[in-house]
């Protein structure tokens, strides 16, 4: 005998036709626990705030009828129940690795979310939905090199650099980019943050011996800027204001690892520098 699960009548926006039956099979609640996480793990990787990975979860399941849940999400993982206690209990355990900011793949999710919640999407168009956000990428690789490149120069600038060590940041942001979207396939972890100061600072350096006008110390500020973990550092306060502090204290230590990296490859760059007859302090 087939079970069953027992739900409320889904919401239905401007009494558009039902798109979902109003009872579903015991498959059913496991599909939407799965896709629930699967958005849930998006936007956790995409560096979404935990609540919000939480408030969206909450919806979908609540969106497909499923109202007995339990979401708890931490920066690395989410843990789901759906019935628990009961004989048809549901658990969704899923390891996230941290991730860097990606807006257009948490405002797809966030797309998929509304429509679902509005009745507009079924089950399968939202699990369709999640799989094309999946591959998004943040921007365009000449876009987000130039922009690299735009916000090296303008730190520098802000920092006290003239236009001409600007240039020379420009430059050295260009390649940074470029550099670690070749590390990306093969570094993993805080090696690109070490291998990516070291670079900037040994082109500074270079740009400073051939133009002996530029300022080697701020153009060297303000190649790194790029690296500097803001979004992490910011992150991690917002969760300490949300009483989220195991996820605060994840984001807080990544991040101050990150700044450790970069002071570390500085001071690489510069002893090889030193080694090499440039001089520089």
């Amino acid at each position: 005998m087939e079970k069953r699960w027992n739900v409320r009548p889904l919401w239905h926006h401007d009494d558009e036709p039902r798109s979902h039956p109003v009872v579903q099979t015991y498959e059913e609640p496991r599909r939407v626990l799965a896709l629930a996480g699967h958005a849930g793990a998006l936007l956790l990787q995409s560096g979404a705030e935990i609540f919000r990975v939480q408030e969206t979860m909450t919806h979908l399941l609540c969106a497909f009828g499923v109202t007995s849940s339990n979401v708890y999400v931490i920066s690395n993982g989410i843990f789901a129940t759906v019935n628990e206690g009961g004989e048809e209990a549901l658990s969704l355990v899923r390891h996230v690795p941290l991730g860097s900011v990606n807006l257009s793949r948490i405002d797809r999710v966030n797309q998929v979310s509304r429509s679902v919640c509005e009745g507009k999407m079924g089950l399968d168009e939202a699990e369709a939905a999640l799989c094309a956000a999946q591959s998004l990428t943040p921007e365009q690789p000449l876009t987000h090199v130039f922009a690299c490149g735009l916000g090296a120069a303008g730190f520098c600038c802000l920092f006290g650099g003239s236009l001409a060590d600007g240039a020379a940041a420009f430059l050295c942001g260009l390649a940074l980019q470029v550099a670690l979207f070749a590390m990306q396939r093969r570094s993993r972890g805080f090696m690109p943050f070490i291998l990516g100061s070291a670079l900037v600072t040994l082109l500074s350096g270079a740009s400073a011996a051939l133009v002996p006008l530029l300022d080697f110390n701020r153009v060297v500020i303000g190649s790194i800027i790029p690296l500097v973990p803001g979004v992490s550092f910011t992150t991690s306060i917002r969760e300490f204001f949300n009483g989220d502090y195991l996820s605060g204290v994840i984001h807080m230590i990544a991040a101050i690892l990150t700044a450790v990296c970069i002071a570390l490859g500085v001071c690489g760059g510069i002893l090889a520098l030193r080694w090499m007859g440039g001089g520089f302090k």
